[in-house]
């Protein structure tokens, strides 16, 4: 039988400040337990790396409490329990056992629920931060028992982790951030336009990017430069022009155009004359980022795109000089041309395939190299090796240029003072 206190003695009073403890014990267990446990560590790391300074200072004081998550579950639950239940027994000593059924039900309800779990679920970072070493107290406390539990969690539901996004919803992520999603974002449309192109861009080949070799604007290594071809060349405004030896689908290199400000058009000089420089050939399933890679060495902004009329397997093994590359396919519209732009990018590389006429040749070196030893192998000496030739079971499909993988990037065109615009198209600079 309960002990019934009277008004207004020291007894009462003690019931009544244990009650309360109690209450707000409970609460705040409850209130933890939805703020704390509804944190991924994931997002605290990230709001530890780069939030506010006042939210890096409590994701860091809030990381170590979480990071063994069915303990601090298991921590919580139990204090909240032992608090409600201790609720009816001192109520019991002030009241009748209804009326402390009744009392103990709403003040649990109001002050041990709901208000606390609705406080927390909006300052869960603050308030965790603030009794994060109340919390460690509590797990020592509780740890006999706690752990115990917190393993065979372990085993049954398996260890908790990091939760990631995945790309697609990264992507709808950074879409929501948009100011234009009307969700107090303050990403503009260019970066989660760009953002987006990124996330894209593995999944990309030069096949998606490249322009036809059927509408590559290219020159004869046998052509002379005479007025006609010069005007031709500056009227259609490229940087780089491909050379082809003998048909038009076998291109074996390039010419810069600033290289041809010191040839007069009355000299007629061959093309095979002035310097040719190597030209990549890339399979047409290569990602865009691997050749985004390779471009930023600076050995070359273009490339041929191949595709094997033969699978692998049936073709005899050979040297880097005699295979042309995977099956790749560039996909430059030839309303799209390429152009001639610069962008960094880091990520595992497929290997850049060589000329069919250079065993030795290869573009895995680094930037120092190029200026130094690698220099002259990127020039094709004519005199010295016979020109080189699309292997049988290979085909020349299209031309792909840093540009054109930079406007995948940016998803958009990239216009400049030589493309014309027709019909809402372009055509302009390889």
């Amino acid at each position: 039988m309960a002990v019934e206190y009277k008004c207004c003695e020291t007894d009462f009073f003690v019931s009544i400040v244990i009650i309360f403890f109690l209450v707000m014990f409970a609460g705040l267990m409850s209130g933890l337990t939805l703020g704390l446990m509804s944190m991924s560590l994931v997002d605290l790391e990230v709001l530890a790396k780069s939030g506010t300074p006042k939210n890096r200072k409590y994701a860091a004081k809030i990381l170590p409490v979480v990071k063994n998550q069915h303990l601090l579950l298991c921590t919580l639950l139990i204090c909240n329990a032992t608090a409600m239940e201790a609720l009816p027994i001192f109520l019991d000593n002030l009241v009748t056992a209804g009326v402390a059924i009744l009392i103990s039900v709403t003040l649990i309800l109001l002050f041990g629920e709901i208000l606390p779990q609705s406080v927390c679920s909006r300052y869960g970072l603050a308030i965790g931060a603030t009794v994060a070493p109340f919390v460690r107290l509590l797990v020592w406390i509780c740890f006999p028992v706690a752990y115990p539990i917190s393993k065979l969690l372990d085993f049954l539901l398996g260890h908790s982790h990091a939760a990631l996004f995945r790309r697609a919803e990264l992507k709808t992520l950074v879409n929501l951030h948009g100011n234009e999603a009307g969700k107090g974002g303050e990403l503009t449309r260019d970066e989660t336009t760009i953002i987006a192109g990124a996330l894209e861009l593995t999944e990309k080949t030069a096949s998606d990017a490249m322009t036809p070799i059927s509408e590559t604007f290219a020159i004869d290594i046998n052509a002379k430069l005479d007025r006609e071809l010069m005007s031709l060349i500056l009227e259609k405004g490229h940087s780089r022009v491909p050379v082809y030896y003998e048909q038009p689908t076998n291109i074996i290199g390039l010419i810069l155009a600033n290289n041809l400000l010191t040839i007069h058009p009355e000299d007629k000089v061959p093309v095979k004359n002035v310097t040719i420089r190597r030209i990549p050939r890339v399979s047409e399933t290569m990602p865009l980022y691997d050749i985004l890679n390779e471009f930023q060495k600076g050995h070359s902004h273009m490339a041929v795109v191949i595709r094997q009329c033969k699978k692998p397997e049936e073709q005899p093994l050979s040297n880097a000089g005699d295979n042309p590359g995977k099956e790749f396919k560039v996909d430059i519209d030839g309303e799209k041309p390429p152009r001639d732009k610069t962008l960094k990018s880091k990520r595992p590389l497929q290997k850049w395939k060589s000329y069919p006429d250079s065993a030795n040749n290869s573009f895995r070196g680094s930037r120092s190299k190029k200026w130094t030893e690698d220099m002259a192998s990127n020039i094709l000496h004519i005199n010295e090796n016979s020109l080189p030739k699309l292997p049988e079971e290979a085909e020349a499909v299209g031309i792909i240029t840093m540009e054109d993988v930079i406007e995948e990037l940016l998803q958009e065109e990239i216009f400049d003072e030589t493309d014309h615009h027709s019909e809402g198209h372009c055509l302009g600079e390889l």
